[in-house]
């Protein structure tokens, strides 16, 4: 624990002074960084189950959705008092998410029809390929996404991470003091309800505090903060389950006391574009 926490006092002040003063770019790249990480990570759980991934294309192609996401700011907007809106792109350089896949798609195509891998390995690796791109790297990219919100972006990418830290800890706390029924014991075994309900209350109590940082009606953050919760505890138990099909206690040991960076990241990989999609629908001024 002491070894943990030590960790977290190095990372947590990196991260905010990243997210709060990096250029987008940079916080892009590094975004990009993490989630590439977090795949090999992934790639080596398939291996020991003998799913063996096209990496390398899908280290390059998580980086373009990364581009992808930053190159989304790229867009200008023009609003006038009639109602009428003009959204004006760039004369070059940006590249949408839809073409960052279908690259994606065709690689695999490729690489499956050109392989020297026996037949029946091809489907197995445009599998597990396609997992890490849809289930690691595409979500996890709305980090950036969130950053380029006009104005509120370097507030809400703060917001998703700090809603999940002290989500984390609370549960932590109170699942070792209160914790008495499993939450999802094949899984894992010291997760329980308890521990989840004081999850989404910290998280809670993160959005009554940003509500009144960011000067929004504080219902939009609480409803935010509550459903991204409730997506982050659920990415932290799909990464439980990749580890128990894999037979290990940790994707990786990057991070000391806290294990590889996909157990670092698993719960904001599904929370970050809970938050980005939620705050368009909600928060959003009309």
């Amino acid at each position: 624990m002491l070894l943990r926490i030590a960790t977290a006092a190095v990372l947590i002040p990196v991260v905010v002074a990243i997210v709060w003063w990096a250029p987008p770019l940079l916080l892009a790249a590094l975004a990009a960084l993490i989630a590439i990480l977090a795949l090999l990570e992934f790639f080596n759980l398939g291996d020991r189950i003998g799913l063996r991934g096209f990496k390398k294309w899908s280290y390059f192609c998580a980086a373009l959705i990364f581009y992808a996401q930053y190159s989304a700011g790229f867009l200008i907007k023009h609003s006038f008092s009639e109602g009428i809106s003009i959204v004006r792109g760039p004369a070059g350089g940006a590249l949408s998410i839809e073409a960052a896949l279908l690259i994606f798609i065709f690689g695999c195509v490729s690489l499956g029809l050109s392989t020297r891998r026996p037949l029946h390995e091809v489907l197995p690796a445009v599998a597990i390929s396609a997992a890490g791109i849809l289930f690691v790297a595409l979500p996890f990219s709305y980090i950036v996404r969130l950053n380029e919100i006009d104005q509120v972006g370097r507030q809400l990418v703060l917001f998703t991470l700090v809603l999940i830290w002290a989500g984390d800890m609370l549960a932590y706390f109170v699942g070792k003091g209160l914790g008495r029924l499993p939450m999802a014991p094949a899984l894992s075994p010291k997760k329980t309800w308890e521990g989840a309900v004081g999850n989404v209350i910290a998280s809670m109590l993160v959005g009554v505090l940003f509500a009144r940082w960011m000067q929004m009606d504080v219902t939009i953050p609480l409803v935010i903060a509550g459903v991204a919760n409730i997506a982050g505890q659920a990415g932290d138990l799909i990464e439980s389950a990749y580890k128990r099909g894999a037979a290990v206690k940790d994707s990786g040991a990057l991070l000391p006391g806290h294990g590889g960076m996909l157990d670092r990241i698993d719960s904001l990989i599904l929370a970050a574009p809970v938050v980005w999609a939620l705050y368009q629908w909600l928060g959003q001024p009309r």
